[in-house]
């Protein structure tokens, strides 16, 4: 279900969308940028729970969220690639509830400006167009949390272009 109590409902685990040159798939990249923000934020002094360590996992939205809200997380960070119909679609969004969300209201200001400071900093950080924040009750990653959330879209696999950034080290790294 994509919020407690909802009849909408979606795929439980996928790997989500795939590179439309190499064939990279975003599980494999989303995976591959936690590693490095677990590194960076451990060496800052935070303590971070990784929600997955492999891709060999079972877990629903639910489920993540779970894990945030059991650890009273200051932030529940959920990393994804973007892909469009357009192969010209380019730029980092992130996602955060509204303030009528019906699962999850309550954190909607907290998770605004989680999102807004996320999406800004990585697009200093890797000259990537800013989308800026979306805001929607639609996405179980978000409607199951009781914590800040944000789910951030770091570029487009859709596109040759962000494709290969989203697969250089380098690049991973900002």
């Amino acid at each position: 279900p994509i919020g407690p109590g909802a009849s909408e409902t979606k795929a439980k685990v996928t790997t989500g969308a795939t590179g439309v040159s190499t064939g990279a798939l975003e599980s494999n990249i989303n995976l591959e940028v936690a590693f490095k923000l677990q590194d960076k934020l451990t060496a800052a002094g935070y303590t971070v729970i990784m929600v997955r360590t492999s891709q060999d996992v079972n877990l629903s939205n639910a489920q993540r969220a779970e894990i945030a809200n059991e650890n009273n997380a200051a932030a529940f960070i959920r990393l994804h690639c973007n892909s469009a119909d357009s192969s010209s679609a380019t730029g980092t969004l992130t996602m955060a509830p509204s303030s009528s969300n019906p699962y999850c209201s309550e954190i909607a200001e907290a998770s605004q400006s989680l999102s807004k400071s996320v999406v800004n900093d990585i697009c200093w950080q890797t000259g990537s167009k800013n989308r800026g924040v979306t805001i929607t009750d639609t996405m179980s990653g978000i409607n199951w949390c009781q914590v800040p959330v944000t789910i951030v879209e770091m570029g487009f696999l859709s596109n040759v272009d962000e494709e290969q950034k989203l697969i250089d080290s380098s690049y991973q790294d900002k």
